[in-house]
């Protein structure tokens, strides 16, 4: 009887436990980063994920071409989908060994972190897209009822209506899921608040951080090393000069000269660092018809980010 009794408890228990005691695979989006945790969204709800100096982010875009052991969690951002391998701790949070992105994803949620990617201006121009959709196969409808009469003339005709008639349900989906991918975007990065925030200039075709800039680098680094669970955003751009490749690309290594300083002289552990992207000519503040509003564009910002909650 006593056997029989630790059995059903036994089962209790694990059937109640939230993840393995030995191991943990967590699969969602990041929907919130504070310093060195994520809160992953997954099918059986909210999950808290410890980063450590042993956890692995595997990348295939190999982002701003650093090594990826050394920088693997700067593309750990809101809004991007993750699988993490790990264990779980006696608190129920999952000790993070090795996390897997999807490159495509990562694109997405670089583009939305950086203010690139579709505004709620363009998602409401999405519903509006949905409606015309919906309103065209209305049409499709009334074209059917009209035709009744030609039916035996006109079957070929109706058959193509019916594909558009699909084709267009199918796009109204697709529609509706798109825009649910990107409220919830917004609404995860709406949860942080700027604490500070400096640009970096840069001469023509360089990478190379001046001194004035490089001083106040270092005082937000400093600034951000005397708040609780930070984390710093970098993001590069260019002037409209040369192809949107090479202009791409310089961004990219503005981007890691700002990032490796901030490591190696605002002694900023890369796990606070987060890199939403390289955006080359796009995101410009000024004309680029001028060479006054070109170096306004050479730019690097950096921003410090708490979580609100």
């Amino acid at each position: 009887m006593h056997q029989k009794t630790i059995v059903v408890s036994l089962m209790v228990l694990s059937s109640l436990a939230p993840v393995s005691a030995f191991g943990a695979d967590v699969k969602g989006m990041i929907i919130s980063r504070t310093g060195e945790t994520l809160i992953v969204k997954s099918a059986q709800g909210n999950v808290t994920v410890v980063l450590t100096e042993s956890t692995t982010t595997k990348d295939d875009r190999g982002l701003f071409g650093l090594e990826k052991q050394q920088m693997s969690d700067v593309v750990l951002i809101p809004g991007l989908k993750v699988d993490v391998e790990g264990t779980s701790d006696d608190t129920g949070r999952v000790v993070a060994k090795t996390i897997t992105v999807d490159g495509d994803d990562l694109e997405t949620a670089e583009m939305v972190q950086s203010g690139l990617h579709p505004t709620a201006e363009q998602v409401a121009a999405n519903v509006q897209t949905l409606a015309a959709h919906r309103g065209q196969l209305a049409a499709h409808n009334e074209q059917l009822g009209a035709h009744n009469e030609q039916l035996a003339a006109h079957k070929e005709s109706i058959g193509d209506n019916r594909q558009n008639i699909s084709a267009n349900k199918q796009q109204i989906q697709e529609n509706i899921k798109d825009i649910e991918e990107h409220t919830n975007r917004f609404t995860a990065l709406s949860e942080y608040e700027v604490k500070g925030e400096a640009t970096a200039k840069f001469d023509v075709g360089s990478a190379k951080i001046s001194a004035q800039d490089q001083e106040e680098l270092k005082k937000l680094a400093q600034t951000a090393t005397g708040l609780t669970g930070y984390i710093i955003e970098v993001t590069g751009y260019a002037d409209s000069r040369g192809s949107a490749a090479m202009n791409t690309k310089l961004s990219e290594n503005r981007a890691k000269a700002v990032i490796t300083f901030l490591m190696q002289q605002g002694n900023v552990p890369v796990r606070h660092i987060v890199a939403p992207g390289a955006m080359g000519e796009y995101g410009s503040t000024a004309p680029n018809e001028t060479k006054a509003g070109q170096a306004e564009n050479r730019r690097v910002v950096v921003k410090v980010l708490v979580n609100k909650g």
